[in-house]
């Protein structure tokens, strides 16, 4: 009888040995290992949700007038004014991402069986391997119209795609800015589409206000919309020219930025000298009293005078003659603290060198 139990118990008492062991093996391996990767370790930990630290800094302008935000127009399509990628694309949006832009500006229209889909032209015969309308083709043909990079026509391996694609491709990375080519109220659709992918905080809505009217309809599909959403005017001061309904704007949408456009006039006034009513100092102290950034767009408009939107203040002028102070600095310094540009990287850059820009890395 003995013998019988001294079997077994030598029996465990090996395993419980070997067991020890091999705890005591993993806790050296660990040891190595964090001796190897200590220096990784030391590194910034990325943020898990980048789009929602974005919107926080979009949503409390107060709290950030020191960090300028970059805006890659058509989602960052060309560098030094040359295409080089396909505008409107994946390929553009995760460029855009490490670049360190907040937002890109997409552009939505419909196809022919009423889905939501990515396309700045009402034609597809600029940016794509096909022809003819958007409005024309249904979601099905679409997807057989290859992206081209535009100027050499190169075909790319990414084909026309949907806006619920694009929110899913950039959702968490980046901000989009929804240039809504359909009528205003296709604005309600795509913010339930946003909200059905739990992307509330990862959409900016606009549209373009000049009178009463228009403000009405605004605050109508505002309330459509849901107040969780981020939706601002789009003012230009060829119809809006008193701070008064600036202000008011802003306070009766919520707006957490106003969209300028400073149109350029003619020839006899090649750039703006002063930014126009609507960078006046009422105007900034309009948008320091209602929590809400001044957006200015710096990129060019096909077949229009260099810095038509921008009072003559484009991005060629800061590229071509090295005066980005003349164009950045010039709305920088009359309050501005979103700028959408065609040269995403170009503006970063200056922007770091001037100290204009803080890391959106979270700290513990």
């Amino acid at each position: 009888m003995a013998a019988s139990l001294e079997a077994p118990t030598a029996a465990r008492t090996t395993l419980k040995i070997g067991a020890l062991l091999m705890r005591l093996a993993v806790l050296v391996l660990g040891l190595l290992l964090t001796l190897v990767t200590g220096a990784a370790s030391l590194a910034p930990i990325p943020p898990s949700n980048r789009a929602a630290l974005i919107h926080e800094r979009l949503t409390e302008a107060n709290l950030n007038r020191d960090h300028v935000m970059v805006v890659a127009h058509r989602a960052g399509w060309k560098k030094d004014g040359v295409v080089v990628r396909a505008e409107n694309s994946f390929a553009a949006i995760d460029h855009a991402v490490s670049t360190g832009v907040e937002m890109v500006e997409l552009d939505v229209r419909r196809s022919k069986d009423g889905t939501l889909v990515i396309m700045h032209d009402e034609t597809l015969d600029r940016t794509t391997s096909c022809q003819g309308k958007v409005v024309e083709f249904t979601l099905a043909e679409l997807r057989t119209c290859r992206l081209l990079v535009e100027g050499d026509r190169r075909p790319t391996d990414e084909h026309v795609f949907t806006l619920e694609e694009a929110m899913l491709h950039a959702r968490g990375r980046i901000l989009i800015n929804i240039d809504n080519k359909l009528e205003p109220e296709a604005l309600v659709e795509v913010a339930d589409l946003a909200r059905s992918l739990g992307m509330t905080d990862g959409v900016l809505l606009k549209m373009a206000v000049w009178n009463a009217e228009r403000l009405q309809l605004a605050r109508d599909i505002r309330r459509a919309i849901g107040a969780e959403f981020a939706f601002m005017p789009i003012l230009a001061d060829d119809a809006v020219t008193e701070p008064a309904f600036i202000d008011r704007t802003q306070s009766v949408l919520g707006a957490p930025a106003a969209e300028l456009v400073h149109w350029y006039r003619d020839s006899s006034e090649p750039i703006t000298s002063d930014g126009g009513p609507l960078l006046s100092p009422l105007a900034r102290a309009a948008a320091v009293r209602n929590n809400t950034h001044l957006w200015i767009n710096t990129y060019p408009i096909t077949d229009r005078p260099e810095g038509m939107v921008a009072g003559g203040r484009g991005d060629y002028l800061a590229l071509s003659t090295g005066r980005p102070e003349d164009v950045w600095g010039f709305f920088i310094e009359r309050g501005v603290t979103i700028i959408q540009t065609d040269e995403p990287e170009a503006v970063i850059a200056w922007l770091d060198a001037q100290g204009l820009r803080r890391s959106y890395e979270l700290t513990n």
